[in-house]
């Protein structure tokens, strides 16, 4: 269990690096995490455009949420060396409810809702930016949907590795 709870960890450690790049530049730069007025007024601001935020967007599905999922799937499968369903299910859960968890708490709560950090100029009016259905929905897609997630990477992995 410790060296599930140090995986956790570390892919808590994931997703703030590739927010902290993702911002680097200004939080401008992860717009399309926002809601759509915001993202509208951002685009009104001319401070992006529709173009980068769906490019910006991509390659935080595929740089982010890619390395995430690679580093789930290693953890538990070659580090961890874990080959039945159970235990590949649990694992994979505990890593990732870690990780939305931190998300939730952490980096939509503290970071974006209680920091000046994820402020774009000009929108601030429009805060908070996590707010009724979205929030709702990604405490919902934590909380239920990674152990969903969980199951079928284990039964999807489990058929590549019997």
């Amino acid at each position: 269990m410790g060296k599930v709870i140090i995986e956790g960890i570390g892919a808590c450690f994931i997703i703030l690096l590739v927010c902290v790049i993702g911002i680097a530049n200004g939080a401008v730069g992860l717009v399309h995490m926002y809601e759509k007025d915001v993202r509208d007024r951002a685009i009104e601001l001319e401070l992006t455009t529709e173009k980068k935020i769906k490019r910006n967007a991509v390659l935080f599905k595929l740089v982010g949420m890619l390395s995430l999922l690679v580093y789930v799937l290693v953890s538990v499968y070659a580090v961890n060396g874990v080959r039945n369903f159970l235990d590949v299910f649990w694992q994979i859960s505990v890593i990732m409810l870690m990780e939305g968890i931190f998300d939730r708490l952490f980096i939509d709560w503290y970071w974006v809702g209680k920091t000046k950090a994820w402020d774009i100029p000009g929108t601030e009016d429009l805060k908070p930016y996590i707010h009724g259905k979205s929030l709702v929905l990604k405490w919902i897609v934590t909380l239920v949907g990674y152990p969903l997630i969980a199951a079928m990477l284990s039964g999807i992995m489990l058929l590549f590795l019997i």
